[in-house]
C-alpha cells in the first residue's frame, strides 16, 4: 500500500511538472513568436523545451502532441491581413552534438538505402523567416511564416528592404524563402540613435528585425535598415540540388549567406561545423547554428516529413552558454582565504559545450537576492573555462516541495565556528569564512593556486592532495625541495613522471616578479595590481619593505589593497612562508626599466568580441607599449576597445565620454 501510494505521488508529480512546464513555455512562445518582446534567452527557451519533450517521451500518457512545440512559428497578428502559403513553411528540428548528427544521419540512411547522397551546410542565420513570391519576376507579395501555414502579409514592409530585388533578371514564376536580419552595426547605430532621442532600445538583432518588419508604418521599417538573406525557391524551373538553387539565387541578384558547404560524409559536416564555431562571432549578422540537408532535392519527398520539421534537414545550434536544470543539492566549499562558497549540484547538464553538474551560488546574498532553494529549476550560464553560475530561478515551475537553504554554523572541512568576514570599513560583507589558519581546505587550495600561479603544470590538484597526504609538503614552498627519489618512490609515480615534475618546478624558480606577487595568495591582489606593483618597486624586497604610504601612492591602489598587503606581510606565517621559497631556491626576477611606449600612461577597457585578436592578444599588444588593463570603465579610462556585441562597458564610456576605437584603429595607433 506504501508503495502505490510512492506511484501515485511520483505521477501527480509528474504531471504537474509538465503542466507547470508547458504553461511557461506558452507563455514564452507567445512572447516570441507574436509579440516579438522575448522573456528568456533563446537557450533558456531551448532547454525547457528539451525537458518537456523527454518528459513526453518518458510519460507518453501525458503529453500532448498539440501543444505550442509540436507546431511551427505563431499565430498571425491581427493588424496584417492572412496569407496562406502555398506549400508549408517548415520549422526543422534541432541538434546540440555531433552524437545527433550522426544519429540523424543513420535514421536518413535507413530510408534511402544504397542510394548515394551528400549534404549542405549553410549558415542558420538569427532573424524572421519570410516568403516573397514573383509572378513573371515581378515581387507581388511577401509575408512572414506565421504558424507554417498561413502567415502575415508584410507586402509594404519587405518593399523597404534595399537587399530584396523588386524585379527579376529572368520573368520567372518563384516563391524565394529567406531571413530577415538586422546587422550588428545597424543595431548598435539605432540603439546610439535612441538613447539620444530617449527612445526604448532594441533587445538584439533577431527581436529589431523581426519588430521593425510588422511595424504598421512602412517608413519605420525603412528607418530600421534592414537585410534579406535567401535561403531556399520554389520554382518551375528544373532543379536538382539544393546549391543549384543556391546559385539560381545568386544569379538572380538575392544575397546568400557565405560559408555555405556541400560535405561527402558526417565527417565532412563537422569539419564544417567547427571552421563555422571559431568564426561566427566576426560575422557582421547573428547567427546560432549551421543547417544541414540532404542537397539532392529528388530525395526530399522520399525522405518526408515527420510532424512540423522534414527528415531531409537539421539545424545544428552551437552549445549555448545558458541552459535550465534542477537543484538536487547545496553544498559548501571553503577557499584559500577560508571564504565559504554555496556550491549547487544537479543532474549533468549540457552548457556551453561540456556537461557539468554543479555551479557557483556565490555567496548567502546571491542566494537571498535569486531566492534560491534545494529542487527549484534553475537557469544556470557559463562562459569559456569559467565554472557556471546560477543566475535565475524559474520560481513558476515550483511544486511545493523546494527546501530554503541556510549557511553552516561550523565549517565542514575542520569544524571550525564560522565568523562572518567584515569589510575593509568595518561593516558586516556577506562572507562567510573559516577564521581557522591551519584548516587543511585553506592550506590545499593555497597550494593549488600557487603552482597554477607559478606556472607548474605538472601538479594539479589531486598530485597536490597526494603529496600532502605522503607528508611531502605542508606548503608550497615545500615544493622546491623534493627531489627526484621522493616522488619516484610513490605509488603510480614512474620514474619519467617524477623527473617531469621536477624540471617544471625547476624551470619556474626564477618568475617574474609581478607572477610571484599573484602567487602568494594577498586577498585583493590580482594579475593587474600585481603588475602595477611589480612595475612600481622593482624589485620583491623593496615591495616586502614598503609602507603603507608607499602602496597608497601608487595609481589605482586604494585602500582596501593596501591594507590586504601590509596584513599580509604583517602575519608571521606568511613572513615564513616567503622565507622558505627564498631559502628553497626561489628568487623572483628583477623589474627592468618601464619601457616608454605609445601607450604609456594611457589606460584601456576592452569589452566586446574582437575580429582578429583575442582577448589576451590585445591586452599582451597594450601592455608591451606601455599601456594599462582596466576591468571597468571610469573617468581615468583613456580608451574603450570595442569589438562584436559590446557589453554595459560600451554604454559607461559614451556616457563618460571616453573614445570609443575599433580593432583596425587600435592596430594602427600600436603601429
Amino acid at each position: 500500500m506504501r508503495y502505490s501510494r510512492s506511484m501515485e505521488d511520483e505521477q501527480e508529480t509528474v504531471q504537474e511538472s509538465m503542466k507547470k512546464l508547458r504553461e511557461e513555455i506558452a507563455k514564452y512562445a507567445a512572447a516570441y513568436y507574436e509579440r516579438d518582446a522575448p522573456l528568456v534567452s533563446d537557450a533558456v527557451y531551448d532547454s525547457l523545451v528539451q525537458e518537456l519533450k523527454a518528459l513526453d517521451d518518458a510519460y507518453p500518457a501525458y503529453a500532448d502532441l498539440n501543444f505550442v512545440i509540436y507546431r511551427v512559428g505563431g499565430a498571425p497578428l491581427p493588424a496584417f491581413s492572412k496569407v496562406t502559403h502555398r506549400t508549408r513553411m517548415l520549422s526543422l528540428n534541432d541538434a546540440f552534438s555531433y552524437e545527433e548528427v550522426r544519429a540523424w544521419e543513420t535514421r536518413i540512411s535507413k530510408l534511402l538505402g544504397a542510394t548515394p547522397f551528400h549534404y549542405f551546410c549553410e549558415l542558420k542565420l538569427d532573424g524572421l523567416a519570410v516568403s516573397l513570391v514573383y509572378e513573371k519576376g515581378v515581387l507581388v507579395r511577401g509575408a512572414t511564416r506565421g504558424d507554417g501555414l498561413v502567415g502575415e502579409d508584410v507586402t509594404h514592409n519587405i518593399k523597404t528592404i534595399a537587399s530584396i530585388p523588386l524585379v527579376l533578371s529572368k520573368p520567372l514564376q518563384l516563391e524565394v524563402r529567406g531571413e530577415v536580419v538586422m546587422s550588428k552595426t545597424t543595431l548598435a547605430a539605432l540603439n546610439k540613435k535612441y538613447t539620444r532621442e530617449g527612445k526604448a532600445l532594441l533587445a538584439n538583432t533577431r527581436n529589431a528585425a523581426a519588430g521593425s518588419l510588422r511595424q504598421l508604418d512602412p517608413r519605420i521599417t525603412r528607418e530600421r535598415g534592414l537585410d534579406f538573406f535567401a535561403w531556399d525557391g520554389l520554382t518551375d524551373e528544373p532543379i536538382a540540388l539544393h546549391s543549384d538553387m543556391h546559385a539560381l539565387l545568386r544569379e538572380l541578384g538575392f544575397m546568400v549567406a557565405p560559408h555555405e558547404a556541400i560535405a561527402r560524409t558526417t565527417e565532412d559536416v563537422e569539419q564544417v561545423l567547427s571552421s563555422v564555431e571559431h568564426i561566427r562571432d566576426t560575422f557582421s549578422y547573428g547567427t546560432d547554428g549551421v543547417v544541414i540537408q540532404v542537397n539532392e532535392l529528388a530525395l526530399h519527398e522520399r525522405l518526408g516529413v515527420v510532424g512540423k520539421a522534414p527528415r531531409y534537414a537539421l539545424a545544428y545550434k552551437y552549445a549555448a552558454e545558458q541552459a535550465t536544470t534542477h537543484i538536487t543539492a547545496i553544498t559548501v566549499n571553503v577557499g584559500r582565504t577560508g571564504v565559504l562558497t554555496p556550491l549547487a549540484h544537479f543532474t549533468p547538464t549540457l552548457v556551453a559545450g561540456s556537461k557539468v553538474s554543479k555551479a557557483t551560488l556565490h555567496n548567502l546574498d546571491q542566494i537571498k537576492r535569486l531566492g534560491v532553494k534545494i529542487g527549484d529549476t534553475v537557469v544556470i550560464q557559463k562562459a569559456g573555462d569559467v565554472i557556471p553560475e546560477v543566475v535565475e530561478v524559474l520560481k513558476n515551475l515550483r511544486t511545493g516541495k523546494e527546501i530554503s537553504f541556510s549557511m553552516p554554523k561550523r565549517c565542514p572541512v575542520c569544524k571550525t565556528l564560522v565568523v562572518q568576514k567584515e569589510g575593509v570599513s568595518g561593516t558586516a560583507s556577506v562572507a562567510y569564512y573559516c577564521p581557522n589558519a591551519d584548516c587543511p581546505a585553506k592550506k590545499t587550495r593555497n597550494i593549488i593556486h600557487f603552482v597554477s600561479t607559478i606556472g607548474i603544470y605538472e601538479i594539479g590538484p589531486k598530485i597536490v592532495k597526494r603529496l600532502q597526504d605522503e607528508g611531502l609538503i605542508s606548503d608550497a614552498a615545500d615544493i622546491f625541495a623534493l627531489t627526484e627519489a621522493d616522488l619516484s618512490g610513490l605509488e603510480r609515480f614512474g620514474e619519467k613522471s617524477a623527473q617531469n615534475i621536477i624540471s617544471a618546478i625547476n624551470a619556474v624558480r626564477h618568475p617574474e616578479l609581478a607572477t610571484f606577487i599573484t602567487s602568494l595568495g594577498i586577498q585583493n591582489v590580482g594579475s593587474e595590481t600585481a603588475r602595477d606593483l611589480a612595475l612600481h618597486f622593482g624589485t620583491f624586497e623593496k615591495f616586502w619593505a614598503a609602507s603603507a604610504v608607499d602602496f597608497d601612492a601608487i595609481p589605482n591602489i586604494g585602500p582596501g589593497v593596501t591594507k590586504s598587503l601590509v596584513d599580509f606581510r604583517r602575519d608571521e606565517a606568511n613572513q615564513h612562508f616567503v622565507e622558505k621559497l627564498f631559502e628553497n631556491g626561489v628568487t623572483p626576477k628583477r623589474v627592468g626599466k618601464k619601457k616608454e611606449g605609445v601607450f604609456s600612461g594611457k589606460t584601456f577597457v576592452l569589452t566586446g568580441t574582437l575580429p582578429t585578436l583575442s582577448r589576451d592578444e590585445a591586452k599582451q599588444l597594450i601592455q608591451n607599449a606601455g599601456g594599462k588593463v582596466s576591468g571597468s570603465v571610469s573617468k581615468k579610462t583613456d580608451y574603450v576597445l570595442a569589438g562584436g556585441d559590446p557589453g554595459s562597458k560600451y554604454d559607461d564610456a559614451e556616457k563618460l565620454g571616453i573614445q570609443i576605437i575599433d580593432e583596425k584603429a587600435f592596430l594602427n595607433m600600436v603601429k
